[in-house]
């Protein structure tokens, strides 16, 4: 860049020649000077606050778009587990549908230690052994001397427990407030609530998460901050609960079975009033879930949802239903019930090789369980048909209940159908499902043939459902089902005031190796009752059952099944305000009357 002289030599000579001040000149360069200097300030300025400007511009719509975003997201619990963080615990309760507490919150602390600020862990490790006998003490002794600043001692502790810590006296013993899951009613409803447990931990709080059952299932629903303040009302009643625990553990024991599952349901509105399974458990202290053997053996089974059984002779309604509304049939019809039925290779016998032929009706085949009568029905529905029936009565897909173990555990169905399955499908052998797939079929049955979803959640009103069987197919076959219990396998389900429709069912248990044991049976009673306008579907299932109350071992559903279904009938059916029925005396009978003066 040239720089010009303030005082140019030949404007200097010119101006002298002309008689003009030569210091104007210099002047004026001077000035000319200072405004090209400004002007490069002004532009050099002008371009800062335009910098500046966009870049507030711009840090603004950040913060803004940032904020709009979190405006429109769902919110978040925060997840940490850093000592000290903030968790939000909250968990809305649960109740029955008449507002009984089933879970709830309770206040609780932990106790963890810092090991730098104790004064003798020896004797910190000897007492706290004494007080937590799970807790070993050279374990414990060497965790709080190998030189970590922070350890995790018990994640709860009962108000005994903390006074007898706060006794020892340590300063590196610490407690930390948190809210802990409470189930109020112990083991009542353990297999419904399924449990919890913590997630995300700090010393100050705990993020309580849903492991099994309803409380697994429905765990967003129970932790949204919106909705804790609303617990959430399940279908069950917790008396009718109590009750149906009580007498089927009984009947349990009474007749020698490893495990048992009740299932007491509403066929109308499918709410499930009641599932009991046994063995059960305390989900205040769940057990760990077996690491090897029969899954069945541990407690945390659920037999009534993850259970899925051969049900045996219960299935034999479906084929007569089935054929009724396909108007192949109807009770009265005769149909070949000769034994045994030979088909290709395979005999279809008679329990015990009885012989209920040649010929029996509808309803006796119903009555009497003749598996050859069944067979023979359900050869005229064709396995196609066959198939989408049982499809549309939820028998090929895991139960929608609102369970974790409901919706994991899928029908056992064979690869292929030929006719063999057809007939051995009809009298409930050769595909498992469980009892809870077989209350909600009968309640189709009993509600006047309206598919039903089962429930656990209260309903308000009734839902919508698909027609499978017409009100009178439904009604010819629950008046079959009554015949079982009043001159069928089911003659001890028969309850003064109370009349019971239902069906039995007996099935060999499969061995692991194949084929079936001789004397290890499932055995199962499905009934609806009143059966005079069906109202409750109630399925009992008993695993390896066996009266030994004769002089000899009776393992049919009829003698173990059956008396523990109708104690449970008889037990329930006042508390859901079910009057008697009065039998009326026929006109030639006499009624004696006693009179007191």
């Amino acid at each position: 860049m040239t720089r010009t002289p303030l005082r140019p030599l030949a404007r200097i000579l010119s101006a002298r020649d002309a008689g003009e001040n030569p210091d104007h000149i210099e002047r004026e360069n001077i000035r000319a000077r200072h405004e090209v200097v400004r002007e490069k300030s002004r532009r050099r300025a002008e371009g800062r606050l335009l910098f500046l400007g966009l870049a507030f511009l711009a840090s603004f719509g950040l913060i803004g778009a940032r904020m709009g975003l979190l405006a429109a997201s769902e919110p978040m619990e925060p997840r940490s587990a850093a000592p000290g963080a903030a968790i939000l615990a909250q968990r809305a309760d649960i109740t029955d549908r008449n507002g009984r507490v089933l879970a709830t919150n309770l206040v609780t602390h932990a106790l963890y230690a810092q090991p730098k600020d104790m004064v003798d862990p020896a004797r910190v490790a000897r007492e706290l052994a004494a007080i937590f006998p799970d807790l070993k003490e050279d374990d414990l002794k060497r965790r709080l001397t190998d030189g970590r600043s922070f350890l995790w001692i018990k994640k709860k502790l009962s108000p005994e427990q903390m006074q007898k810590v706060h006794e020892i006296g340590d300063p590196g013993l610490l407690f930390g407030p948190r809210e802990m899951r409470l189930y109020p009613n112990g083991k009542l409803a353990a297999h419904i609530l399924g449990g919890a447990s913590f997630g995300a931990e700090g010393v100050n709080s705990a993020e309580v998460i849903g492991t099994a059952g309803i409380e697994k299932l429905l765990d967003a629903r129970l932790r949204d901050p919106a909705q804790t303040a609303e617990p959430l009302a399940l279908s069950i009643d917790l008396t009718l609960q109590a009750t149906v625990t009580e007498v089927l553990d009984a009947g349990m024991k009474m007749m020698n079975a490893k495990g048992a599952a009740a299932i007491l349901m509403d066929v109308r509105t499918g709410e499930v009033l009641s599932l009991v399974s046994l063995p059960d458990f305390d989900p205040n202290d769940r057990p760990n879930p077996l690491v090897k053997g029969d899954p069945a053996d541990s407690p945390l089974f659920n037999r009534a949802v993850q259970g899925v059984y051969e049900l045996g002779s219960t299935f034999k309604i479906f084929a007569a239903a089935q054929a009724m509304e396909l108007g192949l049939v109807n009770p009265d019809t005769l149909v070949d019930a000769n034994a045994p039925m030979v088909w290709g290779k395979h005999r279809i016998k008679e329990f015990q090789g009885k012989n209920y032929g040649p010929k029996l009706s509808v309803s006796d085949v119903i009555a009497k369980s003749s598996n050859v009568g069944t067979a023979h029905i359900a050869l005229m529905i064709g396995g196609l048909r066959q198939q989408a029936f049982l499809k549309s009565l939820g028998f090929f897909e895991p139960s929608p209940l609102e369970m974790v173990e409901a919706r994991s555990s899928k029908p056992l169905i064979p690869a292929k159908w030929p006719d063999i399955v057809t007939i051995t499908a009809s009298y409930g052998h050769g595909m498992s499902a469980s009892p809870m797939h077989l209350a909600s079929a009968y309640a189709t049955i009993a509600n006047g043939g309206v598919a039903v979803t089962p429930t656990l959640l209260r309903r308000s009103s009734l839902p919508d459902g698909t027609r499978l069987l017409s009100e009178r197919v439904a009604a010819d076959a629950v008046a079959m089902l009554r015949g079982v219990v009043d001159h069928g396998t089911a003659s001890y389900a028969r309850i003064p005031g109370y009349p019971v429709a239902g069906k039995t069912g007996t099935a060999d248990k499969p061995k692991r190796t194949g084929g079936y044991y001789k004397d290890k049976v499932v055995n199962t009673f499905a009934s609806m009752f009143p059966a005079s306008d069906p109202r409750y579907v109630l399925v009992v299932t008993l695993d390896e059952p066996v009266d030994t109350s004769g002089t000899e071992p009776r393992r049919t559903a009829g003698y173990t099944a059956v008396p523990v279904a109708a104690e449970v009938i008889r037990r329930t059916a006042p508390l859901m305000g079910l009057r008697p029925e009065i039998e009326l005396a026929q006109p030639n009978e006499v009624t004696a009357v006693s009179q007191n003066n």
